[in-house]
């Protein structure tokens, strides 16, 4: 049985058979951390020391659990649903259904132990509305990093989302605007994607356009991030000086890739982190595979996706053994990938030959780091917020163990505690 409450005490004692801090560190044994005012303000091993909890303190014994920071997803769009639906056919939904589509994205993002999310591209003011009815006290949502709508050309990906702009001052005002909004992040569409009638293999933007953005988007103290899936686009990305490369694939066409050294030893020392999203094609794998009898089309967009997350593992392995650093993003909402992904997307980054103690980091301490929240949240370390997950066993063997979620505490607030063991008085293991 679940239990689901904004249980906000001042204080609390939180102990489990394990820790992974999210620092990229050693994995520490019996952990106790102490969370006063919504922040950690201690973390212990063994036991903690006596006089250091306040009187009416509550604890958590998480006995057979494995505790982390809160998880980051770096790349979702909480607008869209996650569930095959052809894009441009959900586009024509209203901006309400968008607003709804992305409070229940969040609602299973939280419940799934990620407490900060990175929105890549929504329509209009959607997300932002979220964000800002949470901030009232009207929904509980994970952190939310929000871009707006994507900057695109005119016609190019994800355009029904509504920020198509052209030309060296188009670009430019797009930017301003996305400022007023109160975007986070710039994410721009370097190339095309998945919405019908883009050219995957093409830059979209000039190089002078794409200067344009990163130009104005640094002067108006604003980061940007690029959508890239060929060669020339992330070449062109790098050029610009971004800050961020979603996706970074080597497409060609539409089915394959052609891995660029040249390219990808110019992306290694420029130091541009990239969002992995590694998961679109095994979740599009996964959906076929849970058909009872697939029609010819379908196992071929099955072996199509198949061949692409292979490939894709392999460039992987490949930018990772020339420095490239890479954080987790699922790309939720995209496809058939959902808002609970993330585990499925750390195991895929350990069969890309990072460790598990890595990959947690990739989606914690790194991601705060890269999205610029590291002084708030994404460790457990004294001083920053208390998002705390824990999850049942051991998860270091095969992430996809991080799905079985048993408590997820937001800024010292408990958001979910499955086996209900939060008490009101007692003293840490």
């Amino acid at each position: 049985m679940s239990s689901y409450a904004d249980t906000a005490a001042t204080s609390w004692v939180v102990s489990a058979d394990r820790l992974v801090d999210g620092t990229g560190g050693a994995v520490v044994d019996d952990p106790v951390v102490l969370v006063e005012d919504g922040r950690i303000v201690a973390v212990h091993q063994g036991r903690l020391p006596d006089g250091a909890q306040r009187p009416g303190t509550r604890v958590l014994d998480l006995a057979g659990c494995t505790l982390l920071p809160g998880l980051t997803d770096a790349h979702v769009h909480m607008n869209l649903p996650g569930d095959g639906s052809e894009f441009e056919d959900w586009a024509r939904e209203s901006d309400g259904v968008f607003v709804a589509a992305a409070n229940h994205a969040a609602r299973i993002a939280l419940e799934a132990g990620i407490t900060t999310l990175r929105d890549t591209g929504s329509r209009g003011s959607t997300v932002f509305d979220l964000r800002r009815a949470a901030e009232l006290g009207r929904g509980r949502v994970p952190r939310l990093l929000v871009c707006g709508h994507p900057l695109t050309i005119s016609g190019g990906h994800c355009w029904p989302f509504g920020g198509e702009v052209d030309g060296v001052e188009g670009v430019r005002t797009g930017v301003r605007r996305l400022k007023k909004a109160g975007a986070d992040w710039i994410k721009v569409i370097g190339s095309g994607g998945g919405t019908k009638g883009t050219l995957v293999h093409r830059p979209s933007f000039t190089r002078a356009e794409l200067r344009a953005i990163a130009e104005e988007a640094h002067r108006l103290e604003l980061k940007v991030t690029t959508h890239t899936v060929c060669a020339e686009s992330l070449k062109d990305a790098i050029e610009a000086g971004v800050d961020g490369v979603e996706h970074g694939l080597f497409l060609v066409d539409f089915e394959h890739q052609e891995y660029s050294p040249q390219v990808a030893e110019r992306l290694a020392a420029s130091g541009i982190p990239v969002t992995s999203t590694l998961v679109v094609g095994y979740d599009v794998k996964r959906s076929v595979d849970a058909i009872d009898n697939p029609d010819a089309e379908q196992r071929r967009q099955r072996d199509r996706w198949d061949r692409m997350l292979g490939d894709t593992l392999e460039q992987f392995r490949r930018m990772r053994s020339l420095g490239v650093p890479f954080i987790a993003g699922t790309d939720a909402g995209w496809r058939f990938t959902e808002f609970d992904s993330l585990p499925d997307e750390l195991w895929l980054m350990t069969e890309g030959g990072m460790s598990a103690v890595e990959a947690v980091h990739a989606a914690s301490g790194l991601a705060a780091d890269v999205l610029g929240f590291a002084d708030e949240a994404g460790r457990v370390v004294p001083g920053l917020a208390a998002d705390l997950v824990a999850v049942a066993g051991d998860p270091l063997g095969d992430l996809r163990g991080l799905r079985d979620v048993e408590m997820v505490m937001q800024a010292g607030q408990l958001r979910v505690d499955r086996g209900a063991r939060a008490t009101l008085s007692g003293s840490a293991r």
